[in-house]
């Protein structure tokens, strides 16, 4: 099976760091995982060996690792899961595909709003956040099946929206 880790065009050192770590990736392995795509951005790894666009072996796991590609939706498709930091662009492509979502919001950034958009997705029951210091134990103990179905685009709810507002309704 394959999992999908991003950080989207941010740097998130600490998320690319942790889905590399033989935690991590012990606990991908024993969950049936055999392949990892990771897409770093503009994060720094070590070992040196993984700033490179390359293909490595590691605690059982295949990992791929590449900084940017146009657009990441073939590889959000072919994800068995998706870990992912909590960007709302990113979050919406994944949901709307109807794959298993686990987000690690990036504290780092402007007024935590990351952390704000994944918990109230995940008390709405679409994914699952955590931390950096839990992700392999969420790994472990994610039930996708648990998860409910994000509802589909209805572009109509816009227009009826502005309709209310302008008092055309």
């Amino acid at each position: 099976m394959l999992v999908f880790v991003t950080v989207g065009s941010t740097r998130f050192d600490a998320l690319v760091q942790a889905a590399i770590s033989e935690p991590v990736l012990s606990t991908l392995r024993n969950s049936g995982y055999g392949r990892l795509v990771l897409q770093r951005g503009n994060s720094v790894i070590e070992p040196e060996e993984f700033n490179e666009e390359s293909t490595i072996q590691r605690h059982g796991v295949d990992i791929e690792i590449w900084r940017f590609k146009p657009s990441i939706y073939a590889e959000c498709e072919q994800a068995d899961l998706v870990i992912s930091h909590a960007g709302s662009g990113t979050i919406l492509d994944v949901l709307r595909l109807g794959k298993p979502l686990i987000v690690v919001p990036n504290p780092t950034l402007l007024d935590n709003h990351q952390e704000e958009l994944a918990s109230a997705l995940q008390i709405l029951g679409h994914l699952k956040a955590t931390s950096i210091q839990d992700l392999a134990s969420t790994i472990a103990s994610f039930e996708p099946r648990d998860l409910v179905p994000f509802p589909p685009f209805d572009g109509t709810k816009f227009s009826k929206l502005v309709d209310e507002e302008m008092g055309f309704i």
